[in-house]
Order: C-alpha cells, then structure tokens, then sequence
C-alpha cells in the first residue's frame, strides 16, 4: 500500500492544554480520507501541522515519504482551510486570474478547473450571484490550479444547505475517481460515511480508532462485546417479545409497534435466530440485519459529547 501522508507520534501542547496528544496513522494514497470528530476535537489544528501552518509540539509527519511540508511538496496539494476570500463583484474567471497569480499557475489552467466543478457555464458570472454550493465548488476550483494529486480540506461542506452538500458530495466522488488523493476534516456523520473511504475519529486530541469506513463499522465498541441489530415480526409481536428475551445471545429487545428491534452478541446469527423461533412455534414475517450506521458507530466511541 503506497501512503501519502504518514503521522507518527504527533503532539501539540497549548500550555496545560493538549490539543493533540501522540496521534499516528497513514492515509492511503487514492483513498477519501476523513477526520472525524465533535467540534473542539483538534482535526483543524492536525491539518494546520501536516500544512506547515502551525509547529508540532513533537513528532513528525511524512509526505510521500518525505520529512515534513516543503515548498515543492506544497505545491503538489491544494488545500481549503478556511473560508475562501473571492471578491463578490467579480466574476469566477476574474477571480481565478487573481488565485492564478498568487499561485504562480497558467491562466490556461482557469477553463480545465472551471470544466471539473461545473462551473464553466457561469464563468463570467459575478461571485456574489453564486449559491453556498457554486461558492464552495469555486474555492475547490481554486485548490485543483495546479493539478495536484492530494487535496486536503477543512470542513468542506460546512454551512452549506442539503442541495449545496450534495454537489460537494459529487465533486468529492468524481475528484477521487481521477486519481486525486482526498483528506477531509468533518464533523457531518452522513457526509464522512457516503463519501470516504478511510475514517480517523479524534475526541480530545486522542485518536480513538482508524481504518476503512467498514473496519470502523465492524469493530467491536470500547468495552463492549461486538453486537449486531436485527429487526424482526411475527403476527404474534408479544409472544414472540416474550421469547427473544429467553434467548442466550440477546442483549436487548425494543418494541418499536410493527417489530421488534434486538441488539445481540455476534455469536447470535439471524438464521439462528430464525431456527429458534421455528422451533418455538412462532414463524416469523420479517428477518431484516440491520446495518450499522457511521454516525452510531461514532457515539459508541466518543460519547456523543463535544469536546468544547
């Protein structure tokens, strides 16, 4: 596995505080890698270090193998850290000249960008008569002058209305499929799970867990056994109530009017499950795995608490 970004033992100190304390993992190359975690947890401030923007307090990170953020290495990731500042009274291609600029990158590039976040139609279009989500598209347009192979956002979807995050959803997926090397901050649960492929979850500057999105669903909870959801009915709803709750495996059982929902041991399968009802003399009318959600997954490990 080639690795893009590698931190190792990763610390930053605020006085007493610490905002982050020995973090260490690898980001894939290819991958949609997110950060997760409440508000106050220290994704920001880990960004702000593999960008060079703020000093490690110890430890040391790995582009492509190579020690810390150089100006070459800069100048293969686009990043969006902050609110972009685009002026509202010009129009998208102006305010791309501008970007150009600064960056050192061809005007030639402005259309390719524009064409790759859908934007070309509405070039010539002022700013400040863009949606949240153009708005955004816009500032992502600006990170890929350059055409570099690793992107890195902070909150990419922040602020933005269900239409606007499902653009930015799309970008993301279509960026990917590219080739571009995706790392992204977020606290939105359904975003991360839709989009990434690799998760990190930060509470109070400690990693709490990382790998795929489906190695961080199928992992046990802290402190508890690993556990599955299944969802069942029968025409006899109480009587089949009465009999999961004898059933060894069975950790509970919520009566939800139509069905019954059972958390159990994953020692219990759902054609054990089926069999013991058959047995019983109860046939059951509905036997559903319930998939487990990111955003469950993550209350488990954080608590549901922010860390401000």
């Amino acid at each position: 596995m080639s690795v893009v970004l590698s931190l190792k033992n990763i610390k930053k100190n605020y006085g007493p505080l610490k905002a982050l304390d020995d973090i260490s993992f690898d980001v894939p190359k290819g991958s949609v890698f997110g950060i997760l975690g409440p508000n106050g947890s220290g994704k920001t401030t880990m960004l702000g270090i593999v960008m060079d923007i703020l000093k490690a307090t110890s430890g040391s990170f790995y582009w492509n193998g190579e020690q810390g953020s150089t100006n070459e290495m800069r100048k293969q990731i686009g990043t969006l850290l902050e609110t972009p500042n685009f002026y509202h009274y010009l129009s998208a291609e102006k305010n791309l000249k501008i970007a150009a600029a600064i960056k050192g990158r061809s005007y030639d590039e402005i259309p390719v960008v524009l064409e790759k976040v859908n934007l070309l139609q509405r070039k010539d279009s002022k700013f400040s008569t863009y949606s949240l989500g153009m708005k955004q598209r816009l500032a992502i347009a600006s990170t890929l002058l350059g055409s570099p192979d690793i992107l890195v956002f902070d909150e990419p979807t922040n602020g933005l209305d269900p239409a606007g995050i499902a653009e930015i959803r799309e970008l993301m997926k279509d960026l990917n499929r590219q080739g571009k090397t995706i790392i992204m901050a977020s606290h939105i649960l359904d975003e991360v799970e839709k989009v990434c492929t690799h998760v990190a979850i930060i509470q109070k500057g400690i990693l709490k867990t990382v790998g795929t999105v489906q190695e961080v669903l199928n992992a046990a909870p802290t402190d508890k056994v690993a556990t599955l959801e299944i969802e069942v009915s029968a025409d006899n709803i109480t009587a089949l109530e009465d009999l999961l709750k004898q059933l060894p495996g069975v950790l509970s059982v919520t009566n939800t009017g139509s069905a019954l929902t059972i958390e159990s041991s994953e020692t219990l399968s759902s054609s054990s499950i089926n069999k013991y009802c058959f047995e019983k003399g109860i046939v059951l009318s509905q036997l559903t795995l319930k998939k487990k959600s990111l955003e469950k997954r993550f209350l488990e490990i954080t608590g549901g608490k922010s860390d401000r």
